[in-house]
């Protein structure tokens, strides 16, 4: 498979574009004429930077309103296409892509606009260059692939082909089955790959700013990869996205995205010419094994102690480094106060805060491996003699996830770690295991976040959701291995003092700002909690549920007692309740009764509220 990136899709100067796009591994680029008409140089000199870099120029792109245009409009759009052939020439590309007409004075007949094409199609072949003819979502007379392919074989021209442009095919709805069963490999000009979040909007607002690169939405690129490879398809695959967030981002990190994106895709299908006769799948993360705070000295006191509250106490310290362990059920917190270590690194940064978290992977080095490919970057950790040398990748934000066998025979607390004298580490309020860790991320990142877990790890990610807050929207989805046992929730915001922003200003970052610990008895758990520490809920609230669902007057006094919420659905029943903040991270202690798998999200909008009224305090 050979790759490509319109310049369109990333920000910067168009050089900066090629570095990103070079050191990415991306073998080709479309250039979009906007980005070579700024240019301050030559066309030639882009050609000769394109091959300072190894990138070869695939497309020269997008001409418009090509076809149907009356006189003198029709003369002037050939002498335009002579003038661009020259261009392409400089730049040493043999293709010229065209989108379908969106004039309203445009012909509607078929039969004329396939003579105008047919007349451009002759100027390209004197020239050596091949046209490539796409059918715009908007397109006022062509705007489904079906027609453009039918304006195509009308033409029968060698020298113009048909663009398949995934956005463009799935906004509409259109199905795979023109492009299964007529459209014949040598009439494909070119094959652009986007993909986009299920909106219910206008199609050119949707094209211009929600496409997103494959993997990172829901249409079905998958199989619409699946069908070009049954085809024998093996030409350039090339990134055309518009998404505001790409375009105010790294143009570095952005085409580190889009070539993960295309080499997972292509994981996912399999071909003729291929060895493997099964799509690449991750293997299986089975549970966190850790999380680890960066705190130095004193500074973490409120953090302890607001721990210690919910039952945990340190269970063991690490044999050589400034390091301890909390721990209760299956709940392993570290406290890392090492001053040579990325621990410390990231205290500096970010001050008392989550540094990393561990996943038990059912196969650590096939992990590893594809997370290279995926050009996930890999931390090398410093262990001492007899220490283990865990593997991490750099995740989200500046943490680490850590990688541990899910067999291993012993756990890396017995390894690394000596217990305390005199604590029991079965001691606290019934914490079992960790039930759902929230990160919050820069409305930049937040597709790519999302995409870290669902490529390397396997995660499934829950479609958007939209959680009100009193300052604006926060938009949250979840990451979740395959058994559901792993729940990252993801939180931005494009509302400046909304709380996912309020976290990113004092964390100077993403990070991980909610942890939630699953137990059996609630009530129990919240026993020890002081009221000062406690997320205080409003009656109005318990006032509101007590009416929605019914609850006995009882079970109202016992929640509102501990400020304990409540949801139920058809699967079950969810009681929730909050700690304060500390140092920008919340904990939250769950109880789920019987099936039910939600997080609680209809109260999201009294948290939300609640914890902004005790940030003003």
């Amino acid at each position: 498979m050979k790759t490509a990136l319109a310049t369109v899709t990333i920000s910067g100067t168009l050089r900066e574009k090629f570095e990103a796009a070079a050191k990415a591994g991306f073998q080709g680029v479309e250039i979009f004429e906007n980005d070579l008409t700024q240019f301050d140089g030559t066309p030639k000199d882009v050609r000769r930077m394109a091959q300072d870099l190894g990138l070869d120029i695939i497309a020269l792109q997008p001409f418009r309103d090509m076809e149907g245009m009356p006189e003198p409009m029709r003369s002037q759009k050939a002498k335009m296409l002579q003038h661009k052939i020259d261009v392409a020439h400089e730049l040493g590309t043999n293709r010229l892509l065209f989108c379908s007409n969106v004039q309203p004075y445009s012909s509607a007949d078929r039969d004329v606009c396939a003579a105008d094409l047919f007349a451009l199609a002759e100027i390209a072949k004197k020239e050596g260059i091949m046209l490539g003819y796409e059918a715009l979502a908007w397109g006022y007379h062509i705007a489904d692939y079906h027609e453009a392919w039918d304006l195509v074989k009308r033409v029968d021209h060698p020298n113009l082909g048909i663009i398949l442009d995934t956005f463009h095919m799935f906004s509409r709805g259109n199905t795979l089955d023109v492009l299964r069963d007529e459209i014949p490999l040598n009439k494909i000009a070119l094959v652009q790959v986007a993909d986009a979040p299920s909106l219910q909007m206008d199609v050119l607002q949707y094209s211009r700013h929600f496409r997103c690169f494959p993997g990172q939405g829901d249409m079905p690129v998958v199989e619409f990869l699946q069908v070009l490879k049954d085809k024998g398809f093996d030409d350039y695959l090339s990134h055309e996205i518009f998404n505001d967030e790409f375009r105010s981002s790294s143009p570095l990190e952005k085409a580190i995205d889009g070539m993960r994106s295309l080499i997972w895709l292509d994981d996912q299908t399999v071909s003729k010419r291929e060895e493997k006769t099964a799509p690449i799948e991750a293997p299986q993360v089975s549970d966190v094994e850790f999380i680890e705070f960066a705190i130095e000295g004193e500074s973490g006191e409120a953090l302890t102690n607001t721990l210690a509250q919910l039952g945990f106490h340190e269970t063991h310290k690490h044999r050589s480094k400034n390091v301890s362990l909390m721990r209760q059920g299956n709940i392993n917190l570290i406290l890392n106060r090492e001053p040579k270590s990325q621990a410390h690194e990231h205290y500096q940064k970010h001050g008392v805060s989550v540094c990393a978290m561990a996943f038990a992977s059912e196969n650590v080095k096939a992990t590893l491996s594809l997370a290279e490919r995926y050009r996930v970057e890999r931390f090398e950790n410093q262990a001492g003699p007899g220490e283990l040398n865990i593997p991490a990748l750099r995740g989200i934000g500046d943490s680490l996830v850590y990688l541990v066998s899910a067999d291993a025979a012993v756990r890396f607390f017995e390894v690394d770690f000596k217990p305390i004298q005199g604590i029991q580490g079965e001691t606290g309020v019934g914490l079992t295991r960790f039930d759902h860790i929230g990160q919050t991320v820069s409305n930049t990142d937040f597709l790519s976040a999302s995409f870290f877990y669902k490529s390397v790890f396997g995660f499934d990610i829950d479609a958007s959701q939209d959680l009100p807050d009193i300052h604006g929207l926060v938009v949250s989805r979840t990451a979740l291995s395959k058994d559901k046992r792993v729940r990252i929730p993801l939180n931005m915001t494009n509302a400046r003092d909304a709380s996912a922003q309020r976290f990113i200003q004092k964390s100077k970052g993403s990070g991980v700002h909610q942890i939630a610990f699953a137990c059996d008895d609630i009530f129990a758990a919240a026993k020890n909690i002081d009221s000062e520490k406690q997320l205080p809920i409003p009656q109005n609230y318990y006032r509101d549920i007590e009416a929605r669902f019914g609850l006995s007057s009882d079970m109202i006094k016992k929640l509102q007692s501990h400020n304990i919420m409540y949801d139920q659905n058809d699967e079950g029943e969810f009681f929730h309740f909050y700690t304060e903040e500390v140092h920008g991270v919340f904990f939250e202690v769950i109880q789920r009764v019987g099936d039910y798998s939600r997080y609680g999200e209809a109260n999201a909008f009294v948290r939300l509220a609640s914890q902004a009224r005790q940030e003003k305090k």
